[in-house]
């Protein structure tokens, strides 16, 4: 990721179903399965354990005790990876600010509920944030999150995309998967990585990339295309 995922920058990874990009995502965050070619460093450091310390990974389906509130869910995992040099009430606290950051005040007494409750619980988008809630936690400088606006209306999809941009303008390195975004949520991405059949075909700056492609002979069939849709036809081999 060096030179793409930079602090204070949100990352998406762009790319049609089977490109690779939750494979890449898994592997750079320690949590892949099975043997890993190459070798992933953090600031010159190369120790998985090291690295796993500094970074945060959301993965796709949110899984939560579904009868626990979103405080309970929150305060339960601070209570566990919270270092024990913390307070029970410093962890606690850590918690609460935790849901006023993600704007899940309204329903931090709310039952998270989700696809193994008999009850609905919050909404999707909620879910995804506590989620997200759940690694902000432990304060990671570099936070990996898959596929978090699958399944969403493009409303709180929005939303979710503007609280991961909020998060990585507060100081962090942001990558997301995205599998095929609207040109509102293009326009918050800082840069972009584009995978096709595990091979990337554009990895810069968002807002340049329309202009790279115009320079190589790709250019759209008509103007203001979505750049994300254009660049998914790319790695489809569609033009």
């Amino acid at each position: 990721m060096t030179g793409v995922a930079n602090p204070g920058e949100l990352t998406a990874m762009l790319g049609p179903s089977g490109s690779g990009k939750t494979t890449l995502l898994t592997a750079l965050a320690g949590r892949l399965a099975g043997k890993v070619s190459g070798t992933i460093t953090y600031n010159g450091h190369t120790d998985p354990t090291f690295v796993k310390r500094k970074v945060g990974f959301v993965p796709q389906d949110d899984v939560h005790y579904p009868h626990l509130t979103v405080l309970e869910t929150l305060t339960y995992a601070a209570l566990l990876r919270l270092p024990k040099s913390l307070s029970r009430e410093e962890k606690k606290e850590h918690a609460e600010m935790v849901i006023a950051e993600l704007g899940l005040t309204r329903c931090r007494n709310s039952p998270v509920g989700g696809c193994m409750a008999l009850f609905r619980g919050i909404s999707g988008g909620e879910r995804k944030r506590v989620s997200i809630g759940q690694e902000m936690l432990v304060n990671p400088s570099l936070l990996f999150v898959d596929e978090p606006t699958s399944g969403l209306d493009s409303t709180t999809a929005q939303l979710i995309v503007s609280v991961l941009h909020g998060l990585a303008r507060a100081g962090r390195t942001v990558v997301a998967t995205i599998h095929q975004p609207s040109s509102r949520l293009y326009r918050m991405f800082d840069k972009v990585i584009v995978l096709s059949d595990g091979h990337p075909i554009y990895s810069g700056h968002a807002g340049r990339v329309m202009d790279y492609l115009g320079s190589v002979g790709y250019v759209p069939a008509f103007n203001f295309m979505n750049p994300a849709d254009f660049l998914l036809d790319l790695a489809n081999g569609k033009y």
